[in-house]
């Protein structure tokens, strides 16, 4: 191996502390458990090659989610994702709540793109804004008015239920 490559230790620590958060943004993403394991692996193999001295586990998480990000969208615009169709829907394992919310959960994977992610981001993974803004590349405002597009139209999506703010806080944990 390598001198460059980074230790087993610091890979398996890695994986531990934020693979879960890895395969479920990639999973939200693409909607196919096959892709998500396939980007999970390849951002992992990227981390192993990667030479950045991380500060702390936040400073990691936030580069696995942003290296995430890039790798879904890369292979959503591929040539071979494009001429594919899925074959099963979003799984369970892409909420990480209870069945009791399953109908806020499968709304939210309904919205598109640019509205799921940062509530993902916001409300499964606790990231700010800024944070957010940060790993996709927008202003913080425009992470703002997403995230209160996407609330609005949960709540339409979800008629008839209580402030979807308070609903996801107590979902999320916040």
């Amino acid at each position: 191996m390598q001198s460059t490559l980074r230790s087993d230790a610091f890979l398996c620590a890695a994986m531990e502390s934020c693979g879960d958060a890895v395969y479920r943004l990639a999973l939200c993403r693409l909607r196919s458990r096959a892709d998500a394991e396939d980007v999970y692996q390849e951002v992992f193999l990227r981390l192993i090659r990667d030479t950045t001295d991380f500060q702390d586990g936040e400073h990691l998480k936030a580069w696995l989610l942003r290296v995430t990000l890039s790798r879904c969208n890369d292979l959503r615009r591929s040539a071979w994702f494009k001429r594919t169709a899925p074959i099963d829907e979003l799984p369970e394992t892409a909420a990480p709540v209870p069945d009791e919310h399953a109908d806020l959960w499968n709304a939210v994977a309904q919205l598109p793109y640019d509205l799921r992610i940062p509530i993902h981001l916001h409300y499964v993974e606790g990231y700010s804004t800024e944070e957010i803004a940060d790993m996709v590349g927008c202003r913080p405002a425009t992470v703002r008015t997403r995230l209160h597009r996407a609330r609005k139209q949960l709540k339409l999506d979800l008629e008839g239920t209580d402030d979807e703010y308070e609903r996801f806080a107590e979902v999320a944990g916040h």
